[in-house]
């Protein structure tokens, strides 16, 4: 219903007449479907980007639909970009010649960046790994061969991370078919379930496909069934392209088993493997926690740098072009030789400046902690962010045998039973076993754990032995205070616990998937600390690399946060013979 007409005076009453208005006729050409000028154009119908585009006038069933729900109206703006706006109308100006031209619609804009988008077969593998992988692939169309919704609905049943993935990727499919005016032999639209960022379509395969592999691929394996729809996908494609004398269409094969890629390139199809659920392409571009100075630091910054003394902490305001490559919490050192030693660590950056704050020396005795002192620059560091409260986060990288459990106790039992900082100690790891399984493990969930906590039960007894003055008994009293204030904890429980005023230790962080990690690090409540340690080099999950661990992904997702704070360890401090296994073998 049009609303009445606006009152001629201000503050008047509408007589009782202007609610009686009936609609006009629509002044549109029907015709030619083209607003004329002076008409006026309801924003209820799809138009394009720019003016002068051609105006289709909406469905029945559209305009029923949107009047009964009273939503507010998506308006495509110039830039791409939609909001909300609701239905109001406006005029149209008669475009002008030079205005008139065909308007580019929003998905031609963004696939503007790739001429000619690829057309993406996922395998099922792919799907039960990531289950929003569907909207990572940008402005490329996804294809779905009929066999993997099989596979899926297989893998469906348990409560298993495979089976939750294989629902949660069936429910996702549920809803894009589900969106209200999709065709779904014309491709679904990825984006009309909120996800903008994905412009491609989803195909499935709606009709039988007629393609002979080779005779030597067993031909109802499931795998040579989606290499099938790949060489058919290629070859239709290939016939299109000598047709319409287009660029022919790439049609690649995206698959997390090597065997499958393997295959895939001896038949002469293009594969590739899921790389979005890496967090880094190369282990080594791991973020590392401290930077080197140059040698001619002190000379650039001779007449810039700001110093002054606060308590035992001295700060220098810095500037130069270093500021750039510098973080919050990152430790930075000047090692050059018949000069002073520098090691800080960065506290602010604003702007073209950074400010250092210097260490707290823990090499030296009177700063020991627990009894224990560091021996190595990176070890200081660490030490560092172990005992900073203003720290709730810290990740420790390193091989084996550079002291990353013993400082991670060291500093818990002080700040636990010295500084009544946190309340008890709560350890965990990733039950990921090196060799076969040892079957089952009777007792509570502590007993249970207790085979998998060798390194808390070594480093315990390297922490109880610092005091010596204590006799026996003493010791013997320690070691129970010691044990009351530490909990051994499972992983598979932690699901919806909140953990306040706790000092949480996660080691062998490199063996836990993101997912895990993010499940870990969420149960910290007010209070809380939590510290992840882990060798990248002994990864025993499978199916997880340097690149995808949940380590790294912690590593690279809270760096620069101004209350995490990690290091990576260099040195091995546990013997000669443990620094040169970890080198030669």
């Amino acid at each position: 219903m049009p609303l009445p007409s606006p009152p001629t005076k201000r503050a008047a009453l509408l007589a009782p007449q202007a609610f009686d208005v009936q609609p006009k006729a629509s002044g549109r050409d029907t015709k030619k479907g083209r607003a004329q000028k002076g008409d006026v154009l309801s924003l209820d119908a799809p138009y394009g980007d720019a003016l002068g585009a051609d105006v289709q006038a909406p469905s029945s069933d559209t305009a029923e639909l949107r009047a009964a729900s009273g939503a507010r109206l998506p308006i495509r703006t110039g830039l791409g970009v939609k909001r909300e706006s609701p239905a109001v109308t406006t005029t149209v100006p008669k475009p002008t010649p030079a205005a008139n031209k065909p308007a580019r619609s929003v998905r031609s804009r963004r696939t503007e960046r790739t001429a000619n988008p690829k057309l993406f077969v996922l395998d099922t593998n792919v799907l039960l790994h990531d289950p929003m992988c569907l909207f990572r692939f940008e402005e490329h169309d996804i294809y779905l061969p009929m066999i993997v919704l099989e596979e899926l609905d297989g893998h469906k049943k348990g409560m298993t991370e495979v089976a939750r993935n294989a629902r949660q990727t069936s429910r996702t499919l549920d809803a894009l078919a589900a969106v209200h005016g999709e065709d779904i032999t014309s491709g679904l639209a990825l984006g009309k379930t909120g996800h903008t960022e994905a412009a491609g379509k989803l195909f499935f395969q709606t009709q039988a496909l007629d393609v002979s592999l080779p005779m030597s691929l067993p031909q109802g394996k499931a795998d040579n069934q989606i290499l099938a729809v790949v060489e058919a996908l290629r070859q239709h494609h290939a016939k299109l392209s000598r047709e319409t004398a287009a660029p022919q269409r790439d049609v690649v094969l995206v698959s997390k088993d090597i065997n499958m890629r393997v295959k895939a390139r001896a038949l002469g199809l293009p594969t590739e493997d899921y790389q979005n659920d890496k967090a880094l392409e190369d282990g080594d571009l791991l973020y590392s926690g401290s930077l080197a100075l140059p040698t001619d630091f002190w000379t650039r910054q001779s007449k810039t740098v700001e110093s002054w003394q606060s308590g035992s902490h001295t700060f220098y305001r810095i500037t130069g072009p270093i500021v750039s490559s510098l973080l919050i919490n990152q430790f930075v050192y000047f090692e050059a030789p018949g000069e002073p030693s520098l090691y800080a660590r960065i506290t602010e950056i604003r702007g073209k400046t950074a400010v250092l704050k210097t260490l707290r020396d823990f090499t030296h005795l009177k700063n020991a902690v627990w009894g224990v002192t560091t021996r190595n620059r990176e070890q200081n560091f660490a030490m560092n962010l172990l005992m900073d409260p203003e720290i709730d986060f810290v990740t420790l990288a390193g091989t084996a045998g550079t002291g990353k459990t013993l400082m991670a106790l060291a500093a818990g039992l002080t700040q636990v039973l010295d500084d009544r900082r946190y309340t008890e100690i709560i350890m965990t790891r990733a039950t990921v076993s090196v060799g076969e399984d040892i079957g089952f493990l009777p007792g509570s969930e502590e007993e249970k754990m207790g085979p998998w906590m060798g390194a808390l039960d070594d480093n315990l007894e390297v922490l109880a032995k610092t005091d010596t003055s204590a006799g026996e008994w003493g010791r013997a009293a320690t070691n129970d205070l010691i044990r009351s204030r530490i909990k051994i904890k499972s992983m598979n429980f932690m699901r919806g616990r909140t953990f306040l005023n706790k000092y949480v230790i996660i080691d062998e962080a490199q063996n836990l998937t993101p997912k895990q990690m993010k499940t870990l690090v969420t149960r910290a409540g007010p209070g809380t600390k939590i510290i992840c340690m882990g060798n990248l080099a002994q990864i025993d999950t499978p199916y997880l690399t340097e690149g995808s661990s949940g380590l790294t992904f912690a590593v690279d997702k809270f760096k620069g946060w101004p209350h995490s704070g990690h290091i990576t360890l260099a040195r091995g401090e546990r013997s000669r013979l443990a620094d040169f296994a970890s080198e030669v073998l």
